[in-house]
């Protein structure tokens, strides 16, 4: 459910009311008082930013010397209120040279009211877009001295601007070389079992993009995921050779995406914004490829020795490396001597955080590396417990490699002028939360 504000607050630091907005009639006016008295007055504008007084919850948030107060009479969606105001926040910045405290409101009531009433409308968020606002609300904020001088140039073809078809691009771009950067980055999140069985595990992935192209471009990317083939195959009434295929789960895209075109073609289409931007995100939990398997024996000789063996094995393909390798092996707190043999790498005891720390800078795929390692304790005389030992960590990344197996088949960029462009694909997997029991 959207915000669907009833009204809206800017406070001081004493509660006096700067400037409020009233967008429905199903709250008082004496509303600020009672958030003045239960809320300020009572010292827990800290503790949390959500508070129900009666039938209305005030969200607020503080910036600078200023409290912003939204009012809510029913249900309303929190995260969307707060994005609300931090993207205002943005837009009053915009206006006033960059600075948003008590004193730029007071020079500028007259244009946040006129802001308000196009930024939200009976309580529902518009639009906030800096860039289109400043097309038909041409009045400049009375800027401080300490503020930047800089003011936006406007942006050319309104019309196509105020509709929303490309807020996010100016047209007029110009670049002598036209180039596309694209990079998958995935981090893989794992929990295995100390006899190898998985017990949890999932991929996380965007696709972030640097775009330096002229004038207006249409992109069109093209990955290997199932629904995209299958409707492929379905257009051309034959199967696909592309290789495997693997099932997007909880894909959100940059507002720039073809929705419509998506839904039809199966194509990821859009109109990118300059600069560089997150396309898409994505979550996938079938089908994983581990890039590394783990395999950790520990034995407790006695009560003031252990002999820790652990086994690194990389899965991925044998022309690969990963980089920045480090195994994180816990190890008990009294600690008190650790003698270390390893086939690659170094190592070393950590007392800061109780562990044996092994590092491989470079790690070739289709490779192992072992490490074996004798602790020993120090004597206690409190009786024996059994030992509760947190799990083996893992970082690492590793290029060119995906462990959900997404590739690009293809990246298409065309532009009504017809110049050249140079596509430069990457792919990266890093370690999430990579856990291994032991």
């Amino acid at each position: 459910m959207p915000v669907a504000a009833s009204a809206i607050y800017f406070l001081n630091l004493r509660g006096d009311v700067l400037i409020n907005r009233l967008y429905r009639d199903d709250v008082g006016g004496n509303m600020v008082d009672a958030f003045r008295m239960h809320i300020m007055q009572s010292k827990e504008l800290g503790t949390c930013p959500v508070r129900q007084i009666g039938g209305c919850s005030f969200l607020y948030m503080r910036i600078s010397n200023v409290y912003i107060v939204i009012v809510v009479s029913s249900n309303a969606n929190v995260a969307c209120a707060f994005k609300f105001v931090v993207e205002a926040v943005t837009l009053f910045k915009s206006y006033f040279g960059g600075a948003f405290d008590e004193d730029a409101i007071r020079n500028n009531f007259v244009l946040i009211y006129e802001l308000l009433d196009e930024i939200m409308d009976f309580g529902y968020p518009q639009n906030l877009s800096p860039e289109i606002l400043k097309l038909y609300i041409t009045q400049e904020g009375v800027r401080s001295s300490f503020s930047s001088k800089h003011v936006d140039k406007p942006v050319p073809n309104a019309t196509l601007q105020v509709t929303g078809a490309v807020g996010w691009r100016r047209e007029g771009l110009v670049y002598k070389k036209n180039e596309v950067f694209l990079d998958i980055v995935e981090s893989v999140n794992l929990l295995m079992s100390s006899k190898g069985s998985v017990l949890r595990c999932d991929v996380t992935g965007k696709v972030l993009m640097k775009c330096f192209l002229s004038g207006m471009p249409d992109l069109k990317l093209g990955l290997n995921d199932k629904i995209g083939l299958e409707k492929e195959s379905q257009l051309k009434s034959r199967p696909t050779k592309s290789g495997k295929t693997i099932e997007l789960d909880d894909v959100t895209f940059h507002q720039c995406v073809n929705l419509t075109r998506f839904n039809s073609e199966k194509t990821v289409s859009f109109v990118p914004p300059d600069g560089e931007f997150e396309l898409m995100k994505y979550r996938i939990t079938e089908g994983v490829n581990l890039p590394f398997r783990v395999l950790p024996t520990i034995k407790e000789l006695g009560r003031t020795r252990m002999e820790v063996n652990v086994k690194v094995k990389s899965v991925f393909g044998a022309k690969m490396f990963a980089l920045g390798v480090v195994i994180k092996i816990p190890v008990p707190k009294q600690t008190a001597k650790t003698n270390f043999q390893v086939t690659s790498g170094r190592a070393k005891y950590n007392a800061a955080i109780d562990c044996l720390v092994w590092k491989i800078r470079k790690f070739p795929g289709q490779t192992e590396s072992t490490l074996s390692a004798e602790v020993e304790l120090i004597s206690t005389i409190t009786e024996k417990k059994s030992l509760t030992r947190p799990p083996i960590q893992m970082e690492f990344q590793v290029p060119m490699f995906t462990a959900s197996g997404l590739r690009v088949r293809f990246l298409k960029v065309w532009e009504k002028s017809g110049y050249n462009t140079v596509e430069w694909v990457r792919y990266i997997t890093k370690a999430g939360s990579y856990e291994i029991r032991c």
